[in-house]
Formats: structure tokens, sequence, C-alpha cells
């Protein structure tokens, strides 16, 4: 106890309050580090969320004691990423986040005997509009939608009812293209009983038409549909080609361009054949008739009509006829071809290749271009041409030239940062979960550095002296400095005033016997600076 009351009085006031200062400061950083490091790491929960569905998860994760951040003015969500799976269907369960709309679950919450029949026609529209905004939202670029359908009531003896409308607002990533709207309409217009696609509006979050009702099927569509299908024919036979064009001169070593040119009529062609030479037997009729006849004379009477009247005899001889018919119907040979031709057949292919020529290295370390021979230039061309399905008839064009590139061919990586690169499969959290760390590392180390190891060597030594000056040092000297016995003290220099004799304290002599020469170097030091030397030998004979 005395030990610490001596140490404590020998800092002071001063060096005691700035060491609490600093203890204090040290605490409340290691203490911000241990929480620091030992919060869970976040990750994103929910995004693109509208204000009801978030408010709605907060108010949820908090009643759990879950910890959330939000982000991007409540629209983003972050939960522990450990816990996010099980939040995720938790949530799932009590159908959050809703998408800012109500669907079938309107009927869990309510009393069927207690809602009138106008509530319930009501939620049974809401619950039809939030479905579909639900099932619009699952189109990849749809980040939002609403729907708003009106569908006219039907009355008893009404002749002419009047067909039902809908409204759609996109909010979208990107553009929307022309078959992605034409499938929004059929969608809905299947969904509602009697709703037609021309019946549908369609306006993103710009305000722009994308669809509008009684503009048949989709504004523009043909137009925008034999366009969507032009690029994406000429993208497919770029890539096809920039694949194989890669494995022959390099990566990023050749320039493809693709212009395709369709034919856009629609046609449809029927052909019938007929053969002469062949014929089938369809029908046969066979007909025949016989007939006799004979011709009387005589009064035409009563008498010759009744019964047991004498039978007049025939003045003329009977005659008899025979006529026989044959009809035979044979089918000749058709042949009917109905043929459809759709629109977007291939007219015409024009095809430009740019390949660069060949890098080569010389005795002098430098890099020399070398131009592709002509040799390699057609057969880079006669697999461009099977590539495509190249037809002369119809017109199509092939041009491979070699050109210089402006970039240099970059060196190529090596095995070991590919294997690093695919090995270091992180994302951008993990880095910068890294680098926290590793900042905080570093705070932690020059603290301890810099601050707590002084203060830790002050502590356990607080009356060490620190020799400044250089002479004091005895240079060379690895051993400590002895003192014989028969010193026992130190004289004072010439012409100084007369001071009793500073005591040689015994430990001086029990260090090491340095002999004369340590003695002669000791009282050349404490002739050349007295007062130094009385410090240390004071110092030396309180610690004895």
């Amino acid at each position: 106890m005395g030990t610490v009351q001596s140490i404590l009085t020998r800092f002071g006031p001063g060096r005691l309050a700035a060491m609490g200062a600093v203890t204090l400061a040290l605490v409340g950083f290691f203490a911000f580090v241990i929480l620091r490091v030992s919060q869970p790491q976040m990750g994103v929960l929910f995004s693109d969320l509208s204000a009801g569905d978030a408010a709605a998860i907060v108010k949820d994760l908090d009643a759990r004691g879950v910890r959330t951040e939000t982000r991007d003015d409540g629209a983003t969500i972050l939960a522990p990423r450990a816990d996010i799976p099980k939040l995720r269907m938790d949530l799932a369960s009590k159908s959050l986040p809703s998408g800012g709309g109500v669907g079938y679950e309107i009927f869990d919450k309510g009393d069927a005997f207690s809602s009138t029949s106008f509530v319930q026609g009501v939620n049974a529209l809401r619950a039809l509009e939030g479905e579909l905004a639900r099932t619009i939202r699952t189109i990849g670029r749809v980040q939002s939608a609403r729907i708003h359908l009106a569908l006219p009531e039907r009355r008893l003896f009404e002749r002419d009812r009047e067909p039902p409308r809908a409204s759609i607002v996109l909010r979208t990533r990107g553009e929307l293209s022309a078959d992605q709207v034409g499938a929004i309409r059929h969608l809905v217009a299947s969904a509602v009983q009697g709703l037609s696609p021309d019946k549908i509006s369609i306006v993103d979050e710009r305000g722009r038409l994308l669809a509008g009702a009684g503009q048949g099927d989709v504004p523009a569509a043909s137009a925008a549909a034999a366009d969507d299908r032009r690029v994406a024919l000429e993208q497919r036979l770029r890539g096809q080609l920039e694949e194989i064009l890669t494995g022959i001169v390099g990566p990023g070593r050749s320039r493809v361009q693709v212009a395709a040119e369709l034919d856009l009529n629609r046609v449809e062609s029927r052909h019938e054949t007929f053969d002469p030479e062949s014929r089938v037997l369809r029908s046969s009729q066979n007909r025949s008739e016989n007939s006799n006849s004979a011709s009387t004379e005589g009064q035409v009477s009563v008498g010759n009509e009744l019964p047991g009247a004498r039978e007049q005899t025939p003045s003329q001889p009977r005659e008899t006829s025979a006529k026989s018919e044959e009809v035979v119907n044979y089918e000749i040979s058709r042949t009917t071809r109905t043929e459809l031709a759709e629109a977007g057949r291939v007219k015409r292919l024009s095809i430009a290749v740019a390949v660069d020529g060949v890098y080569v290295r010389g005795a002098n370390g430098q890099t020399a271009y070398q131009p592709r021979s002509r040799d390699d230039l057609d057969r880079i061309a006669a697999l461009v041409r099977s590539a495509v399905g190249f037809d002369k008839a119809r017109g199509d064009q092939v041009e491979v030239v070699n050109l210089p590139f402006a970039e240099t061919p970059a060196a190529a990586a090596g095995e070991p940062e590919s294997f690093l690169a695919s090995l270091l499969n992180v994302t951008r959290d993990d880095i910068l979960r890294v680098a926290e760390l590793g900042i905080i590392s570093l705070l932690v180390l020059i603290v301890l550095l810099v601050v707590v190891r002084p203060m830790v060597r002050t502590i356990v030594a607080p009356g060490e002296p620190l020799l400044a000056a250089p002479s004091l040092a005895l240079a060379g000297e690895q051993a400590a400095i002895g003192v014989a016995e028969a010193a026992p003290q130190i004289a004072a220099p010439p012409g100084a005033p007369e001071a009793p004799a500073i005591a040689v304290p015994p430990a001086l002599g029990s260090l090491a016997p340095a002999g004369t020469e340590a003695l002669a170097r000791l009282g050349e030091l404490a002739r050349t600076n007295p007062k130094e030397a009385a410090g240390v030998l004071r110092n030396w004979m309180s610690e004895r």
C-alpha cells in the first residue's frame, strides 16, 4: 500500500489527471472496438419498398427485437445477414411486403355475414386489382404496378352493356419491349371477364403512353416487333462470330458488325397441281330398261270396261324395247399445297469483320506488328460464311479485313491470378467488412504502441532517470561501470567552491570491477557535469 502511495505521490496531480483522462479514452476506444466487431453483419432484407410496407416490416421486426437499418429514405431495410432467410419466411407468412396493395387476403379479415353486398363488391374489386399488380411485378423489368379496373354493373333487361376498361401505371427498371407491353395487356384481359386487350391503357412513371385504349394490340406494334426481331438477329449472329474469332485471334482482337435486312411481308400462297396421266375410278353406275307395248282398235264404251267384257283383240302386233345405260366417274390426281411465309424472313446479310494482326517479340525485347496472311483471312471468311448461313443468291456479303488495332494486346493474366480471382468469390459487403476490421486492428496497434506501452513503462519504473546528455554514456562499454572499493569519494573540480564530498554508494563498487581506467572516466565525467552527476548519485542512494 505504501509503495502505491509513494508512486502516486511522485506522479503529482497533473500527471495523475492526464493519466486518468487517457485511461478513460482508452476504455471508450476499446469498448467501441469490441462493440463494432461484435455487431452482426448486415444484409439487404428488402429493397424498393413502399412507405406502408417499410413501416409494417420495421414495426414487426422491432416487436421481435431484431436490429434493423434503413437506407434510401426507408425503401431499403437491412437486417442481420444470418437471419435474413428466416425473417423473409416469417414475414411472408404475414403477407409482407404486400406491394402497396391488398389481395385476396382482404377476405380473411372481414366478417362475411356482417358485410353488405356493396362492401363485398368493393373488396372483390380491390382484391382483383391487388393480385394483378402482384403478378405484373414478377416481370423482370417491372418495379411496381398499380391497376384500376372499371367494371360496369350489369342491370336486368339491359341489352347494350358498357365493356370493362382498365388502366395500368408501371414503374420500370429500364425500357419495356413491345412484346412485354402486349403480354401485360393480354394478362390483365384474360383475368377480367369481358375485358378486351384493346380496352387497356398502360402508362409508365414518366407519363409516356405505352399502350392506349382503342389502338389495337400495341401502338406501332408491328414496326416495334420487327425492329426488335432485327436487333435480336444481329446480336445473336454477332455473338456467334465473336465466340469463334476469340478462339482464333484472341480476346479483344476482333470486331464484328452484322446488318440484317428482313422481309416484313406476310405471304400466304396456295398451289393446286393436276396430273392428267393419272386417273382413279371414283364411281360406276349401270342401268337397263325393257318395255313391251301393243295397240288396239274398237270403240271405247262402258261395256268394254265392265267385268266379264270380252277382250278386244289387238289389231297390231306388240312392240318390245330395251335400253342399257352405264355411267363411270373418274377422279384426276390433284395436289394442293398451302404455304404461309411469316414476316421477318432474312432478305440479306452484310457482315464486316476486322481482325488484328500478330505481335512478335523481337531480339531487342520490343513487340513488332505483323499482318496476317491472305490464307488466314480466307479461312476466317469461310468460317464466317458457314456460321451465318451465307447465301449468295440473296446477295449476302462478308468482308474480312486485317488492320492494326489502336491498343496493343495486354499481357495475359497468369494462372495464379486467375485461380486467385476464382477463389476470392466475395461480395462488396465482405470486402468492406474486411477493410473495416483491418483499419480497426491498425488503430488498436497504434494505441498500444504509442499510448499504452509508455504508460505501462512509466508506472513500472516511475523514478528511473533518463540521461539526456550523450556524454554520460561511455562509448563502447557493454559492461556496467564499476568503481574500485578504494575510491570512497569523488573530489570536486578545481576552482569550484568547496562542497561536501559525495559519498560513493556501495552499489557502485559491486557492479563490475572496471579498474583504474573506469574510475578515471567516472572522475572526468563528474568534473565536466557536476550537477548531473550529483543527481544520478542521489537517485542511486534513494533507491538503495
